[in-house]
């Protein structure tokens, strides 16, 4: 029943938000003639030149990912949370603490799909024209391998955004539900779920956003062609980024919505199943 219901979650989630983060943090620069100018000419441009599923390229990586990466996210939370139980942690930082240690277990999961993933979002192709996932990703580990600089590459900057993110959201999140008094109207109960989630994935997400940036960068195409720029996360996640509001609007939503589907999933399968 849980995996059905992380099941559920995942790909409503990703299908949602996934579009249009990492085309723009992937790009070489101003100089790129390619370059997208904004949201909407990037939504233009794409549209225009790859079609409507040009939008949801190396969609299928993430979404094998997601079911195993949302069920080992809150299967580990409840685990590390559990262990710190023994400890003498205070609620409040027990529920960072495990969130923390989900969100870097969840990272080693997740990473070389985010790999494949982001080399599928760099071709510029038309979606019928560009190469399959299982495709990209054997061409990967044969020109690369598994390591660093292949199917591995960018962890640590997947672990600081996955570590830092979860941290932030379990902790705001559940510190503040506990505050804030549950309301009985069912209406008012989900409103004040989504705002507490909502909130808590904001703010994770500011302050995951230069992880993030610098994942994207080191596993997307270089500025330079054969020279490699972005090669250490936190040499990288010194370059200036533009790309604040594209990832905001991914995650505020996804963090508002991530724990009402797990909770109101599981509430509709355990009543019915």
């Amino acid at each position: 029943m849980k995996y059905l219901k992380v099941t559920f979650q995942a790909v409503f989630l990703f299908c949602l938000i996934t579009p249009m983060k990492v085309v723009f943090q992937i790009q070489r620069g101003k100089t790129d003639p390619t370059s997208y100018k904004s949201l909407g000419d990037s939504f233009r441009t794409i549209f225009r030149t790859e079609g409507l599923f040009g939008f949801y390229k190396g969609i299928l990586p993430p979404i094998m990912a997601e079911t195993p990466k949302r069920a080992v996210k809150f299967f580990t939370f409840e685990q590390y949370k559990k262990l710190l139980g023994h400890a003498s942690l205070s609620p409040g930082l027990t529920f960072a603490v495990a969130g923390l240690g989900s969100g870097l277990t969840e990272a080693v999961v997740v990473n070389p799909f985010e790999v494949v993933k982001v080399s599928l979002q760099a071709n510029r192709n038309a979606f019928a024209e560009q190469p399959s996932t299982f495709v990209q990703a054997r061409r990967i580990i044969a020109t690369d391998g598994l390591g660093f600089r292949g199917l591995n590459k960018g962890l640590t900057a997947t672990l600081g955004r996955h570590g830092v993110f979860n941290m932030v959201y379990f902790g705001f999140y559940f510190n503040v539900k506990n505050i804030i008094p549950v309301n009985e109207e069912p209406t008012l109960e989900f409103l004040r779920k989504f705002g507490i989630g909502l909130v808590s994935g904001t703010i994770a997400s500011i302050m995951n956003i230069p992880f993030d940036v610098a994942k994207s960068r080191i596993q997307g195409p270089q500025p330079t062609p054969g020279e490699i720029k972005y090669r250490t996360c936190f040499k990288t996640m010194a370059t200036p980024s533009n790309f604040i509001l594209n990832k905001l609007i991914s995650s505020f939503l996804g963090g508002a919505l991530m724990l009402l589907v797990y909770e109101y999933a599981y509430a509709w399968l355990q009543k019915n199943w």
